[in-house]
Order: C-alpha cells, then sequence, then structure tokens
C-alpha cells in the first residue's frame, strides 16, 4: 500500500483519458492513467474501429455481388466470419500496441492498470495504492444499455456481443434505429441476413436532418431492410431456436437474434462520484462549459458528460482539460461543430445545425436551404451511388450546416466541418476550386448554387 502524488490524475484510457494524458505530458504535467481494460476504451476496443472494419468487409462483400455491372466477373461465395473476425483483431491489436507504445513512451507518464474508485475529493485508490492529482480528470467511458425489463441474454445481445459472433445470422432483429442499429443493420445485411429495425421514433437516425432521414430509408428499403418506426417496443420472447420482438401494437417480429440497440449510458456508477459530492444527473456527470465539475480541480471528458457521444469529440476535450489546466484558456469547444459519421450503406455525414433547429434558432424567414443531388457529380455516378447534400444557412450570413448522405460522403466532413466552424459564407466556398473528379466537387457546387450561381444543378 503507498501513496502517490501527480500533477493530474486521469481515471480512464479511453478517447478522452489517453488524450488528457499524452498533451499534458507534452505541457511538462506528470500524469497517472488509470485503466482496468485496455487502453483505448471502447471506440478501439469495442465500438468505432473494430465496426467499421467489420463494415469495410460488408463493403467488399457488396462490391463483390455487383462486380459484373462493372464488367468484372467475380463470384460471391460465402462470409468466413472466423476470417472477417482475424481481420478485425488485426487491425484493433496494431492499433492498441501504438497507442500503448506511444503512451507508453511519455516520460511523464504513469501508466496504472486496475480498478480504480474515487476515494477523496481528488484521489483515486487502485488496488489498496492511493494516486492523489492537483487536478484530477474522469473519463469513464459508457456502456451498452437496455429497456427496462429487457434481460440481456440468450438470443438478446447488445453491439459488444455482436462485434464477437463467429456465424452469420439468418434473421436479426435490430432494437433501436440510431447509429449502432443502422451501422449493424447495414453489416448483416451486406453479409446475407434478414434484417428488421424496430424504432420508436418516426425515423431511422432520428438525431439527422429529416430528410436525410428519409434518404436513408429509402436506401434501406431498397436495400431489403425491414423496419418499424413509430411503434414502441413491448416485450420479448424466446426459444431454443428463436428470438420474437412484441411491438405495443400487437406486432410480432420474429428472428434469429435480437440485438438491443439502444443507445449508451455512462459508466459511473460504483465508483464512489456521488460519495465523494460530485453532481451528478442520472447517471451522468455534469460540468460547465470548461468541463469542470462542481469539485475544484476535477474534470470530466467523454461519454459520462452529457451529449453526443463520439470518441473524437471524448479526444477534444482531453485536449482541452490539459490545456486548461496548464493554463493556456483554450477556445470552449462547440458542441454543434462537432463533426458525425455514421458508416452504414449509404454513409450519412453531418456538422452543425439541421433546417429546423437553424429556424429555431435565427427565425424561418433568416434560414436558406439547398439540396444538391449526387446524380450531377460524375464521381457518384461512377462509383453508382445516389444521395444529396444539403447546406443551412443563415441567411447574408455563413454556413450553419452541412448534411450529406451517400456512399463514401464521411470522406468529405473535414472541408465540411471547416465551412461551417470557420464561418464560411458560400460565396466563400463558391470561389475555391474543387478538384474533378471528385466527390468532393459536390460541396463546391453546393455552394455555387446557394450563392445564386449554379453550374451542374438547378437553382
Amino acid at each position: 500500500m503507498s501513496d502517490h502524488s501527480f500533477d493530474v490524475v486521469i481515471l480512464g484510457g479511453g478517447s478522452g483519458g489517453y488524450a488528457a494524458a499524452l498533451r499534458s505530458a507534452q505541457l511538462g504535467k506528470t500524469v497517472a492513467l488509470i485503466e482496468k481494460d485496455k487502453l483505448g476504451g471502447t471506440c478501439l476496443h469495442r465500438g468505432c474501429i473494430p465496426t467499421k472494419a467489420l463494415l469495410h468487409s460488408a463493403e467488399i462483400a457488396d462490391n463483390t455481388r455487383e462486380a459484373s455491372n462493372y464488367g468484372v466477373n467475380a463470384t460471391f461465395g460465402s462470409i468466413d466470419m472466423p476470417k472477417v473476425n482475424s481481420y478485425r483483431d488485426s487491425i484493433v491489436d496494431k492499433l492498441f500496441k501504438g497507442l500503448t507504445g506511444l503512451v507508453g513512451s511519455g516520460k511523464n507518464i504513469t501508466v496504472v492498470s486496475g480498478e480504480g474508485r474515487l476515494t477523496g475529493a481528488k484521489t483515486v485508490t487502485v488496488n489498496g495504492d492511493t494516486y492523489t492529482g492537483v487536478n484530477l480528470v474522469l473519463a469513464t467511458g459508457s456502456y451498452s444499455k437496455t429497456l427496462p425489463g429487457l434481460e440481456i441474454g440468450g438470443r438478446v445481445i447488445t453491439s459488444d456481443h455482436a462485434l464477437k459472433l463467429n456465424f452469420v445470422p439468418k434473421s436479426v432483429i435490430v432494437l433501436g434505429g440510431g447509429v449502432i442499429g443502422v451501422e449493424f443493420a447495414s453489416i448483416w445485411r451486406s453479409f446475407g441476413s434478414e434484417v428488421t429495425i424496430i424504432e420508436g421514433l418516426p425515423h431511422l437516425v432520428p438525431n439527422e436532418e429529416e430528410s436525410i432521414s428519409k434518404a436513408l430509408e429509402r436506401a434501406y428499403r431498397k436495400r431489403g431492410i425491414d423496419y418499424k418506426l413509430g411503434v414502441r417496443f413491448s416485450g420479448v420472447e424466446q426459444t431454443d431456436t428463436s428470438v420474437t420482438a412484441v411491438l405495443e401494437d400487437g406486432t410480432r417480429v420474429e428472428a434469429e437474434l435480437m440485438l438491443v440497440a439502444v443507445g449508451r449510458g455512462p459508466n459511473t456508477a460504483g465508483l464512489g462520484y456521488e460519495e465523494q459530492g460530485l453532481q451528478m444527473d442520472r447517471g451522468w456527470v455534469t460540468t460547465n462549459e470548461r468541463l469542470q465539475t462542481n469539485l475544484p480541480g476535477v474534470y470530466a471528458a467523454g461519454d459520462i458528460v452529457p451529449g453526443v457521444q463520439l470518441a473524437h469529440r471524448g479526444f477534444q476535450q482531453g485536449i482541452f482539460i490539459a490545456e486548461d489546466i496548464a493554463g493556456l484558456a483554450p477556445a470552449v469547444i462547440d458542441e454543434d461543430g462537432i463533426p458525425k459519421v455514421t458508416y452504414c450503406e449509404p454513409e450519412i455525414a453531418s456538422v452543425g445545425l439541421s433546417e429546423a433547429k437553424a429556424k429555431e434558432k435565427f427565425g424561418a424567414d433568416n434560414v436558406s436551404t439547398y439540396e444538391y443531388n449526387l446524380a450531377g457529380n460524375g464521381k457518384s455516378n461512377i462509383l453508382g451511388t445516389a444521395g444529396f447534400i444539403k447546406l443551412v444557412r443563415q441567411n447574408n450570413g455563413p454556413v450553419v450546416g452541412v448534411h450529406m448522405i451517400g456512399s463514401r460522403v464521411g470522406e468529405q466532413i473535414g472541408e465540411a466541418q471547416l465551412i461551417v466552424n470557420w464561418e464560411a459564407y458560400p460565396e466563400d466556398v463558391a470561389s475555391l476550386v474543387h478538384a474533378h473528379p471528385t466527390m468532393n466537387e459536390a460541396i463546391g457546387e453546393a455552394h455555387l448554387a446557394l450563392s445564386g450561381k449554379p453550374l451542374h444543378a438547378h437553382a
């Protein structure tokens, strides 16, 4: 049993935690980074990276099936899940080794393995040893939620279990039409499963621009993905061979497996937070705009802080906290300026305000929009993708929202986030040269149209 003192103690080694550690070390602070599992957290081991690896395998499966459309004689045989999983694991392992080496090479960072618990205002106890910081950063991540009365087990699984499946289910019910739900629905459909999504709200991906949601619904219908919208889940029945979802309207949907994808909750229970007087709200850690909690010198980052649960959000928050502790007075992170990408097929990418939120903020008469259809884009035609880019602007002001759907549109989010966060006017972007033939041209064309001079588009 021993006591240790550091400038910064960080509980949790996911995107927010390790970013805070690396940046704090750069700024000359001594750091204790405490992690009970593996560095990289949900994103690297149970979320972003392994899911996107599966989605890439799914993309290749679809490309193989459609190869003859492009003059390539290829035959789709089957999905070899052990090999798919081996490919997925190789990506995760490579990134994990790189991250471990990077953090381990930091002369000011001490990595502490074990489950930590807050036992003082700025003290964490791990395996009987105490780690006290001048500042404390809480970054303990999230877990897969379920619904009240819906137990996980048997043929009812979470995304954690779905990532590890060694077979392709013949049929799947996906409970929840948010990001996780539509991504796994996309994977399984590409692998050959019959998929039904159940979403209680009126649209798939309900947090996106409504026109984007409707476009995804059309695309999924074309892909043969069934969905039931605006009806709530009531109960579940299991047998040795099947699972049945019962809906409030009496509808019954039967499948081999059911994925519960109703979001992620903050991983804060049993960690001593409330005992130390930390202000909480239904399990979430409440902070001010500078990510400071009600306890002096204690910060929170990532999925435990209310807002969009995105690895890059936590990463940026970790950097922000480190710089705030060091007295650099970093600019407050604009939550509306955080880009989002959903890697289903077709992809969805967005940043900034939706049309509805923009009208709420600026007034309906002070907002203009434009949708540029990818049918007018050469590279999109070559790829055989449909979709559009929707711009939302404040009249006589900047572009405040960019919303996109189509294959590979996630690769366009970089320019989109610069446009929104740098408060560019449509005229500013219209004057820039966008390389031909690229999908990126579509962003340029959309801004040309919104600035009143459409070329490959109707005004």
